[in-house]
């Protein structure tokens, strides 16, 4: 199993319209083959912060996710709302 954790930060001005863009991904992301879960989350103390916690059977449901056109219009869209470049890192369960 691949744990991918992403902190997306939306620029105040845009955080409405970066949160929708991630919202939508949501669906057909646990859709794909190969995702067991896929969730949101939203900081309580800074609303600005958004993290992903998705868990993917394999390295290759993870790379497929990735390639997917749902991901590259979010990609494409969000681009300009985002107050940092994503931090996304992949772990391997151990236990």
């Amino acid at each position: 199993m691949v744990i991918i954790i992403a902190r997306i930060s939306a620029k105040t001005e845009t955080l409405a319209e970066l949160r929708q863009i991630l919202k939508d991904l949501v669906a057909p992301s646990r859709a794909e083959a190969g995702c067991i879960s896929y969730e949101l989350f939203q900081d309580n103390d800074d609303p600005r912060d958004f993290i992903t916690v998705e868990n993917w059977g394999d390295s290759a449901a993870a790379n497929a996710h990735l390639a997917t056109p749902h991901v590259a219009a979010a990609i494409a869209q969000a681009g300009v709302l985002l107050a940092q470049p994503p931090l996304i890192h992949r772990f391997t369960q151990l236990a």
